[in-house]
């Protein structure tokens, strides 16, 4: 792996901050909703496939005791 020089740095942080410093507010607002979209389309699949799965765990738990003893 090669070792980046304090010039290379000093390079790319000045590209970062021209980048950076050339953004309008709309820009920012349009990034901001993006990642926010993007954070929020992740939090609700993550609880989704949560749900899913309590779900399930409770529909084989009601169909072992519905097999189980529920002969009247």
């Amino acid at each position: 792996m090669r070792q980046t020089n304090p010039v290379e740095v000093t390079s790319y942080a000045g590209a970062i901050a021209s980048i950076v410093s050339s953004l309008t507010l709309t820009d920012v607002g349009i990034i901001f909703g993006i990642v926010t979209a993007l954070l929020t389309f992740t939090l609700n699949a993550w609880y989704t496939r949560r749900k899913d799965r309590r779900e399930a765990e409770e529909h084989r738990a009601r169909m072992r005791q519905h097999e189980g003893g529920c002969h009247e």
